[in-house]
């Protein structure tokens, strides 16, 4: 399968949305391989994080890790991530925000995380070793770093991105308050495997 452009062809921009959380609270996903729909292979990883940051502000940070393991004998392609970054009780604070996702990376103190798959009733389970972290992800080579502002962010990949056998894929969001707050961090990847 070709791998779809992330740029757009006329002037040369990324392409992505942002979700405005008081006029569209939410996204709508559809299969984007007919493939992936007839063996149920659409999957899709969750993390999140949460602190009340003090006096001096701080960094909220979740990551995820989809390793496709050598001799797996499927393709990951990476249909889309998806997110938010949340703050309550912040007080005149300047707030800062990125999506990075990743080729390779590593995870500190990484907890297991189930792929679920998004053919619900459906018994496939995914070929990937999935894990997440709440600290940043470390190495790995940087290939989307895209700033965020509070609320939801997706950037769609429709299958331009894939993971071959042997081959990770990390994704991080952070974000950062100057002063006490209470900040939240959400990730979700989406993929289908063939």
């Amino acid at each position: 399968m070709p791998n779809r452009p992330i740029f757009d062809r006329r002037n040369g921009q990324y392409i992505t949305e942002s979700v405005n959380g008081y006029a569209d609270p939410g996204t709508a996903e559809s299969t984007e391989s007919a493939v992936s729909d007839q063996l149920s292979r659409l999957f899709s990883i969750q993390a999140s994080n949460s602190a009340s940051l003090g006096i001096l502000g701080g960094s909220v940070n979740v990551s995820v890790r989809i390793d496709n393991p050598a001799n797996s004998g499927r393709t990951l392609y990476l249909k889309k991530i998806i997110g938010n970054t949340s703050i309550s009780l912040s007080l005149l604070s300047s707030f800062s925000g990125q999506v990075t996702a990743l080729s390779g990376g590593t995870l500190t103190s990484p907890s297991t995380v189930v792929p679920a798959n998004l053919h619900l009733g459906s018994s496939v389970t995914s070929v990937a070793a999935t894990t997440s972290s709440t600290s940043a992800v470390s190495g790995g080579t940087t290939f989307v770093l895209y700033p965020l502002f509070p609320g939801g962010f997706g950037i769609d990949f429709n299958g331009s991105v894939n993971v071959p056998p042997g081959q990770t894929l990390s994704a991080n969001v952070v974000g950062s308050l100057s002063v006490l707050g209470v900040l939240g961090t959400a990730i979700e990847v989406i993929w289908w495997e063939i």
